[in-house]
């Protein structure tokens, strides 16, 4: 997908917030999860056949099977529904999906480097790629062709990626550890959808409002993320420098402080207004030190609050947003089931790896 700029129409909230809600209808609920987590993955694929990833499967079931057929599937329908947004929306409704669905460029390039430094095949690469921003498939099977992470930063000499990589690429090898070079990617990303957002009313059904505010709660949770991660590395890295401006935290000074002292970073998370919906990640980040119960609290928490935001303001671009990560969300967990089934995990091995609300 590649979207292309449409400024022509008046914004259509109301008919696409009616696709949506119809759309977010057909996703898999718990249950269904749940019997996804004790097939195989061939079974899984044919469940998947049965639902609204029929034309999917159908499609690619000739070339694929297993958990192949299955990403590759995800992915492809996760592209297709995103597509239908952009089909559906017009005006400024339009350009704010548009801009929001650039951060698959930003996954995509994440993808693609976190590949080449482990030294995956280009199709293992391939089969992660969510081929829904701005990138055309021209550009990204270039990238996909790159032998070195050096050469990946070459591929994007031009775009909006260039700069902030080209800096971030001497912390890469100084400190062999790929934390720069994804966070720089992140800034770029959501700087470049916050020089376009526009001014702010503050009226409460205003779009731009309620789409600052959601992407400020996502910089928020971004920059936690990347704190903790920067934390854990041990590496000699300026946090302040991969610092995503925009959310309300905590500023870039306090940040390099906080990823210096983990206690006071996770209590810093605790006493603000996300901290009711992070209680139980928190403890357990402290008991366990890990990550990844974190992690999941996270996109729990911001899709929990997008879901509110669209609760309270169906008209505005909240609901498109709210729908965006709950389908991402389904993609994630049917594709974490299908790998965990394929490596021999437990079902409750591969339940903590879901991300349910």
């Amino acid at each position: 997908m590649s979207p292309q700029t449409r400024t022509v129409g008046s914004s259509n909230p109301e008919y696409v917030n009616a696709r949506v809600r119809a759309r977010r209808a057909a996703l898999f609920d718990e249950e269904e999860y749940r019997k996804l987590v004790r097939m195989s993955p061939s079974e899984i694929a044919r469940f998947m056949e049965e639902s609204e990833y029929e034309t999917e499967i159908n499609a690619l079931g000739s070339r694929h099977s297993g958990v192949d057929l299955i990403e590759y599937a995800l992915h492809a329908n996760l592209a297709k529904h995103f597509d239908d947004l952009l089909r559906w929306a017009e005006g400024s409704l339009y350009e704010f999906i548009a801009n929001y669905l650039r951060k698959f460029d930003a996954w995509n390039v994440k993808t693609i480097v976190r590949g080449v430094y482990a030294g995956a095949d280009e199709e293992t690469i391939e089969s992660d790629l969510i081929r829904a921003g701005e990138f055309s498939d021209r550009e990204l099977d270039r990238l996909l062709d790159a032998r070195s992470i050096e050469e990946i930063v070459e591929q994007l000499s031009g775009t909006i990626f260039e700069e902030p990589l080209e800096d971030a690429f001497a912390d890469y090898e100084e400190t062999d550890t790929l934390v720069p070079l994804e966070n720089a990617l992140d800034r770029t990303y959501y700087e470049h959808i916050l020089d376009n957002v526009g001014s702010v009313s503050g009226e409460p059904d205003d779009p731009i409002t309620r789409y600052n505010e959601f992407l400020q709660a996502e910089i928020d949770f971004r920059n936690a993320r990347n704190a903790l991660r920067l934390a854990r590395t041990g590496a000699d890295i300026d946090p302040g420098e991969y610092f995503i401006e925009g959310g309300a935290l905590f500023n870039r000074r306090e940040m390099s402080g906080l990823v210096a002292n983990r206690e006071e970073l996770l209590t810093r998370i605790e006493e603000s207004t996300y901290g009711d919906r992070l209680d139980e990640a928190l403890e357990e980040l402290r008991d366990a030190e890990s990550l990844i119960a974190f992690e999941h609290a996270l996109d729990i928490a911001l899709s929990a609050y997008a879901d509110r935001l669209a609760n309270r303001y169906p008209m505005t671009i909240a609901s498109v947003l709210s729908y965006i990560l709950a389908k991402e969300r389904e993609v994630d967990n049917i594709r974490a089931i299908a790998r965990g089934r394929e490596a021999g995990l437990s079902e409750e091995e591969i339940t903590e790896e879901l991300v349910i609300l």
